[in-house]
Formats: structure tokens, sequence, C-alpha cells
């Protein structure tokens, strides 16, 4: 019972404002931002773009980028690299034209040598040059909010 009641409260917390909620993204053809978007809109914030954003000390963390070469893009490698990520509770997603998440498990290492713990992590495919330009589609999106819920419970 004592865990139902500390579940409903995290949601409430973020529903009102109690518990800050940042969205921070990295997208080179617009796929990661879509999906950070989606995430954003659950909380009622604002996705931020990496190469702009201040990370607020005490906020719950989404981090997410695109996938180039297997790994997360140059913007979001240099965000982790520069910040302090000690004890904060981080949830991942990304997006690739042809790959697997792989961006995701680059990102998890990098944070977990910062001793950050990685929640989650969401993955789907994203644009990839003249393929896939239906992706993500409106299903991965919907899994995408449903994934940012399951990191807040």
């Amino acid at each position: 019972m004592d865990n139902d009641f500390y579940e409903i409260f995290k949601r409430i917390e973020v529903l009102f404002g109690i518990m800050d909620v940042q969205v921070i993204y990295s997208s080179r053809k617009g796929s990661t931002k879509k999906v950070a978007d989606a995430i954003a809109s659950e909380f009622r914030v604002n996705a931020e773009d990496v190469t702009t954003v201040t990370l607020q000390k005490d906020s719950f963390l989404f981090l997410g980028s695109g996938c180039y070469g297997g790994k997360p893009g140059k913007h979001m490698t240099r965000f982790i690299e520069n910040n302090d990520f000690t004890s904060r509770t981080i949830a991942l997603f990304g997006t690739s034209g042809g790959g697997d998440g792989k961006e995701t498990e680059v990102m998890e290492m990098m944070l977990k040598e910062k001793n950050a713990t990685v929640k989650g992590k969401y993955f789907c495919q994203g644009r990839f040059w003249f393929g896939n330009k239906d992706k993500p589609s409106e299903q991965d999106l919907g899994d995408a909010k449903k994934f940012a819920k399951k990191m807040i419970e």
C-alpha cells in the first residue's frame, strides 16, 4: 500500500508542477524532436534543444538523441561530458533511421560513469535520408508518452 501511495504522490508532483521535469534532445532531421515533444506534452513542459538548454538542479531528466554512426549526436555527447549528473535519475530516448538504439546504450554508459541512475530507455525508428518518412509514427509517439508516464511512477 505504501508503494501505491508513493506512485500516486509522484504523479501528483509532476502534474501540479511540484517536481520539475526537463526534456532535453539533440536532433538533426527532427525525428528525435518529435519524440521529445511527445514526452514533454505529458508533463506540460517544453522540450529543450541541447545546444541552448540550462540544466536545472533537481529536475527529473529525459535525454534523447538521434543515432549517428552508433553514437548519440555530438551536442548530446558534449552535454553529458560537460555536466554533473551525480545522483540524478534520468530516462533516455533515441531515434535512428536504421539502427537499434545504440545511442541510448552509449548515453547510458556515459551517464553511469558520471554516477547517474538510468531508470529506463525508449527507442523508435526515425527518418533516414529518403526512407522512413512516416517515422516516428503516431504509434511511436503514443508509445513514447506511455514510456514517459512509466518513468515517473
